[in-house]
């Protein structure tokens, strides 16, 4: 099985960080959730509703949806909270990546552990930038809101392509394709890992400058 693997990448203010993740993250497990499996006997199931709540940025202009579970934004915010502490330990500008992968279990023969197959990889490129007043910070909030509408955008066409995706499975194998230790939400069994780099990604953040200098320029 080939593994599906896309690529984001964001310049964001120190501040800006958890929020920008969080919606990007949010964004993707919204597409990647179903509702609970209620069993009635093997091979028949019903499927519980996922209910969606709109989240408002503090420091971006920005709302996105997220699944509407408070323990799955529990499990988010503490990886994104940890990424975001990484990255500040770096000093005011830096550079880290930040990675939800989704995987299926394989069931391997005793005393082998269970194999972990990934089956999509979504990396997102953070560029730390430190800005040098408010009026940049304004213009940052209003740039960071596009640009993470344009990768909104580009995540639901990606999840629309009619790609593979684990098959539904019976109840003794739920466990292998889908998290169930959450209450009100089943997502695909994923997880979530980062890397911190010391270099500035000069790609991305030079755009960000450029585009805040051109607009104080008008």
């Amino acid at each position: 099985m080939n593994c599906r693997s896309e690529v984001l990448e964001v310049s964001v203010e120190g501040r800006q960080v958890d929020e920008a993740m969080l919606a990007l993250l949010h964004t993707i497990l919204l597409h990647r959730s179903t509702g609970k499996f209620h069993y009635k006997k093997e091979g028949t199931y019903s499927i519980g509703t996922v209910g969606t709540q709109d989240i408002d940025c503090d420091f971006i202009d920005f709302t996105f949806v997220r699944v509407s579970s408070e323990e799955l934004d529990r499990v988010i915010r503490k990886a994104v909270g940890e990424f975001k502490d990484a990255l500040s330990n770096t000093g005011s500008d830096g550079m880290g990546q930040i990675s939800l992968e989704f995987y299926q279990k394989k069931k391997s023969r005793w005393p082998f552990s269970d194999e972990c197959i990934p089956w999509e990889v979504w990396s997102i490129k953070v560029n730390v930038v430190n800005l040098a007043n408010e009026q940049e910070r304004q213009i940052c909030r209003e740039k960071v809101g596009e640009k993470l509408g344009e990768k909104v955008i580009n995540i639901v066409e990606v999840i629309n392509r009619h790609e593979y995706l684990p098959k539904m499975p019976t109840q003794s194998e739920v466990d292998n394709v889908f998290d169930t230790s959450l209450k009100d939400v089943q997502p695909y069994l994923h997880k979530i890992t980062f890397q911190i780099t010391d270099s500035l990604g000069t790609s991305v953040s030079t755009t960000m400058r450029r585009l805040i200098k051109d607009t104080l320029a008008l």
